[in-house]
């Protein structure tokens, strides 16, 4: 066991840290937010969890999840118990995960019609609402990268981004622009296709920046991927239920292992791609994803971004407040 998974275990053991029922609605909320985003093509849930301070937490507890199922089944084959298996699930957060799963749930069922019909009837006003959201929440990984830094014990000038810090950003951020802009493409649906499609497309679920629906957009898959649901087409859904577990099980333990010895680094990196990934979110475009200048309902857009804005700096304010609380107590 590591040097931060001991710590995670002694936080849980701690009765001192157990979060508060305003915590625990504040996470029902946070995952509310996740859920109704993912119901929004062009929209990550990842970049959710990140703006509402929740993403590592997320990606760590799913990891450590992913391998106490891996370790359980070999285990179990080999004679060995459950012991491994149950070290690894008890550093899943479960305070943390389970009000933003009953959110999550919550908004899927009630919301995603809901807001799935804001999107087609004011694209370019919810486009706003969420670039306006996004923009403000570019300060929750930069935040976090300054606080891994004097966490590992640097001085608050080292802490910092400094230039290089800077070009990993910028980079990341290139990336990104261009990944989203990659306009709707068509490929036929072979076997290996589908399964590579689904592994990448449900990676981004837990990317920052990157809508699983909007990349099977990007390879021509989404109507077929639809199609396939709505008619049962078992062979094509066994096929991306195949990709869809080695992509996300792939890249959520990735995330996991740079998160917890790579922090600071990959919460820049973070940064740059959500600063990238604003691209998607303009409100003007074309049916190609080519930007257009600010035409029609810019009052309107003004006001839905800046309300995005001023909700994800409200959500910031009570989370600030709900922590200075605890540390008082």
């Amino acid at each position: 066991m590591t040097r931060k998974e001991n710590l995670v275990a002694k936080s849980l053991d701690s009765p001192a840290t157990a979060p508060s029922w305003p915590t625990h609605i504040l996470n029902v909320a946070r995952g509310a937010l996740i859920g109704a985003a993912e119901s929004v093509p062009g929209v990550s849930g990842g970049t959710v969890a990140l703006m509402v301070g929740v993403y590592e937490t997320v990606i760590t507890s799913a990891g450590h999840l992913i391998s106490a199922v891996r370790m359980g089944l070999t285990d179990v084959v080999r004679g060995q118990g459950f012991s491994r298996a149950a070290d690894e699930f008890r550093l899943v957060r479960w305070s943390v995960i389970v009000p933003l799963l009953v959110g999550m749930f919550g908004a899927l069922v009630l919301m995603a019609s809901l807001v799935e019909g804001w999107v087609h009837d004011y694209p370019i006003q919810m486009r706003a609402l969420f670039f306006g959201l996004v923009l403000a929440s570019l300060w929750v990984p930069f935040s976090l990268s300054v606080r891994a830094a004097q966490a590992a014990g640097a001085a608050p000038a080292e802490a910092r981004w400094g230039w290089r810090d800077i070009l990993i950003a910028l980079a990341a951020a290139v990336l990104a622009y261009v990944v989203v802009s990659l306009p709707p493409g068509e490929v036929e649906a072979t076997p290996l296709v589908i399964v590579l499609a689904a592994a990448v497309a449900v990676s981004a679920l837990v990317l920052p920046g990157m809508s699983g629906s909007f990349l099977l957009l990007t390879f021509g898959l989404y109507e077929q991927t639809l199609s396939a649901v709505n008619e049962r087409d078992f062979g094509y859904l066994g096929l991306f239920l195949l990709g869809a577990l080695v992509g996300l099980a792939s890249i959520v333990k990735l995330l996991q292992w740079l998160l917890e010895h790579r922090e600071r680094v990959t919460l820049v990196v973070l940064t740059g791609v959500l600063a990238g990934s604003l691209r998607a979110l303009w409100p003007w475009q074309d049916e190609g994803r080519g930007l257009l200048a600010p035409g029609e309902y810019l009052g309107s857009a003004i006001g839905m971004a800046a309300l995005g804005f001023a909700l994800v700096v409200a959500v910031l304010v009570v989370e600030r407040r709900l922590l200075r609380g605890r540390q008082q107590q």
